[in-house]
């Protein structure tokens, strides 16, 4: 039987410092979730980066604009360079991906969620593999996601994912400064663990989450009965070290 996982990529791990996308990075991605097709696993990412990808395209060129207006226009070009990537990179692998955009309405309705689950199960079904991402060109204000983490614990329910797994810049949560030498990841959480003091509300750099919103997405994931992995999405080949070696690969699980 089929294990089906939801793997959320963020836009610090896509893009480079510039804000242009990392195709070095994105190919190292694909690769790894066409290996993981190939031993049988249902994969749906949810992938951020259209923003960030598209600030990087126009910036030279974009007067000021207020961050409604801004974020749309750099949603409308970076989704399409973000996709027309990720459709290169997996044709060239043999594999096809689809474009599946979604906003927080499409999770408050039982006939758009059923609309939506059922495009997201027939693309499995026929070998596709879904790319989500919130549709930031027309989501603002009281419509959007706190941010993809949200979006992926959600997607990782409505699948029924057997995993979910969160790439970030980081190999997970810290015990302290991740940039103090002597903190160490902490591999393991459960339910009842007092781990507030060492999460730092701090937002990241290119995209809106940060690592207190991907633990209390996935406090609440794990509470649902779904593991979930924060690891580091820059790392060579975490998503496949994830499930080979999952006592020798440093991420901080989440028990379900």
């Amino acid at each position: 039987m089929k294990r089906r996982i939801a793997v959320k990529v963020g836009s610090n791990v896509l893009t480079r410092a510039d804000g242009n996308l990392d195709f070095t990075r994105m190919s190292a991605l694909v690769d790894q979730i066409v290996e993981l097709r190939r031993r049988d696993f249902d994969v749906v990412l949810i992938s951020s980066g259209a923003v960030a990808s598209g600030r990087g395209e126009l910036r030279e060129d974009v007067p000021p604009l207020d961050e409604v207006a801004a974020r749309q226009l750099f949603a409308s070009v970076g989704q399409a360079k973000l996709m027309n990537r990720y459709f290169e990179l997996f044709r060239n692998a043999g594999m096809l991906c689809g474009q599946v955009l979604t906003t927080k309405e499409h999770f408050s309705t039982r006939e758009h969620y059923r609309n939506q689950k059922r495009c997201v199960e027939v693309m499995l079904a026929h070998g596709v593999v879904p790319v989500v991402n919130e549709n930031d060109a027309v989501s603002v204000t009281e419509l959007m996601f706190t941010d993809n983490d949200e979006l992926s614990g959600l997607i990782a329910e409505m699948i029924g994912a057997s995993a979910l797994v969160i790439l970030s810049n980081v190999d997970g949560v810290f015990d302290g400064d991740p940039a103090t030498p002597s903190s160490r990841v902490i591999r393991e959480i459960r339910a009842g663990d007092e781990i507030g003091k060492f999460i730092s509300a701090k937002k990241s750099e290119q995209g809106r989450g940060g690592m207190e919103s991907k633990c209390g997405v996935a406090r609440r994931i794990a509470a649902a009965g779904v593991p979930v992995v924060i690891a580091n999405g820059r790392r060579e080949d975490i998503l496949l070290k994830i499930f080979d070696d999952p006592a020798g690969t440093v991420c901080t699980r989440f028990i379900a």
